[in-house]
């Protein structure tokens, strides 16, 4: 009966751990994502008007970011024939221009990258609440 009780007792710690835990996870992946779309904003891009999506906005989320790598790397292809960076000559005289493409495009890119990583943290920190609380809740049943 005692490693019942002891048994018990721990559940809604648990519970309450996980929930704080979540509540970390949720906090902090509010905050990347704000800080993300923030700096992005603060570049002042705005997408090309030849873009498929979002032509003239204002870069501060993903899917801009993402219209505007796109845009990017359709130019660059242009500008060197269909190869890349790497495949150009040393001596071609857009060999730069490509390069300095291929980094923007990679940092955009990286800035898709980071809103995904912070909306995974926010959900894993609402799925983690969510547990928290039927733990508890189970505890008390």
């Amino acid at each position: 009966m005692a490693s019942t009780v002891r048994r018990a007792g721990s559940v809604p710690l648990l519970g309450l751990l996980v929930i704080i835990a979540g509540a970390i996870f949720l906090v902090a992946g509010t905050v990347a994502y704000s800080t993300v779309s923030t700096t992005l904003s603060d570049q002042r891009i705005t997408v090309s008007d030849d873009a498929a999506y979002f032509a003239g906005q204002h870069i501060s989320q993903p899917w801009e970011a993402y219209a505007e790598a796109m845009v990017i790397a359709d130019h660059a292809s242009e500008m060197a024939g269909g190869k890349t960076y790497a495949e150009l000559p040393r001596d071609d005289p857009n060999r730069e221009s490509v390069m300095t493409a291929s980094f923007l495009q990679a940092s955009l890119f990286t800035s898709v990258v980071a809103f995904g990583v912070a909306l995974l943290a926010a959900g894993l920190g609402v799925v983690l609440v969510l547990t928290g609380i039927a733990l508890r809740r189970l505890a008390r049943a």
